[in-house]
Parts: structure tokens; sequence; C-alpha cells
């Protein structure tokens, strides 16, 4: 049976509490919303495959996060998207450290319906009309959070809940590829 899987990268704990907290707020203040109840995290991408397949995929995991070595992230700002996203983002050399583990993840699945992500970031709402992202904008104002990244979540689609669930993570093992090099003949 084919089933949607989405990977994904989570902060730590006492920040995924901060922004449920925050929803909450928002939830207060606009009703329900987009990601309301979402667990706090960045996407890298998302796919469906035949949940046979799951384990083949789950080894490609593996194996490209024992290349990565685990980084510091600081979310430092709030911002928007045209398509109603509200959301927290890295400061530059964070998005710059992210992007990489994201393109090189979605490089190891080589899965043709990937839904990839680019721009690294956490939702805090989606679909939001303008009024509603202008509220959110007046309601959080300034933000310094700092986590470990050094994990890589595999969540499945609980198509009932319409909730992503972890079934998986996969630490970071800090042995970096060697980088090719190429040589000259004379």
């Amino acid at each position: 049976m084919e089933k949607k899987y989405s990977i994904v990268i989570h902060p730590s704990p006492e920040i995924i509490a901060s922004i449920k907290t925050m929803k909450e707020d928002l939830s207060s203040k606009i009703g329900w919303f987009n990601s309301k109840n979402s667990v706090a995290h960045i996407t890298i991408c998302e796919f469906k495959i035949d949940e046979s397949q799951i384990e083949k995929f789950k080894q490609k995991l593996l194996k490209v996060c024992d290349n990565f070595t685990p980084f510091s992230v600081s979310l430092d700002h709030f911002g928007s998207y045209g398509s109603g996203a509200f959301f927290i983002g890295p400061n530059e050399d964070s998005k710059q450290n992210l992007k990489p583990i994201m393109k090189k993840t979605q490089d190891a699945l080589q899965l043709s319906n990937l839904k990839k992500s680019s721009d690294p970031h956490i939702s805090i709402g989606r679909k939001l009309t303008p009024e509603n992202i202008e509220i959110a904008n007046d309601l959080f104002t300034a933000i310094h959070m700092y986590f470990l990244c050094d994990t890589i979540i595999l969540r499945e689609l609980d198509p009932v809940k319409r909730q992503f669930f972890v079934i998986d993570s996969f630490a970071f093992g800090s042995n970096p590829e060697p980088e090719f090099v190429q040589g000259s003949l004379f």
C-alpha cells in the first residue's frame, strides 16, 4: 500500500514546546489554522512510496546521515511567504549549513515524485489570510533560539488524523566523505 512520508529536522524538545505555545497564542487570536497541531520542524522533503520499500529508504538515510556533522542552528527572525505561511527563519550561517543537508538528503533518495523544500524554516501557520499574517507579525516580534542539528527524522502520515508521526530517526555520524579532487596526469 502506498503511504506518504516526510523527512524533517526537529529542533530541541524545548523549542518544540515553545513553538507549540506560540501556535496556541496565535490560535487564541485567529482561531484554527493550517499547521496549528503540527510538531515544529524544518521540512526537507515529502514523498509517496509503497510501504514495502521503506526499509530501502531507511538504509539510504542511514548512509547519507553518517556523512553529516552536527552543527548549531540559530533561529533569529519571523517571516512570511506569499502563500500565507508565517514562519521562524534561521540566520544566514544556519541557512547555509542547512541547505546542503537538505539537498544531499533529497538527492540520496533518488525519487522522481519528491516534493522538495529548499528554504529552511519552521512554519507557525500555513494558508493564513493577509490579515492573519499581520496579526501574527504583531504578536511575534523577536526570537532568539538555538538548537543542535544532529539528527534527521522520518515521519509517516496518519491519513485519519492528517498528521505525521515519527517512525525513525537518523543521527549524524560525523564521517564526511572525502571530497573528490580531479588530479592531473602531467
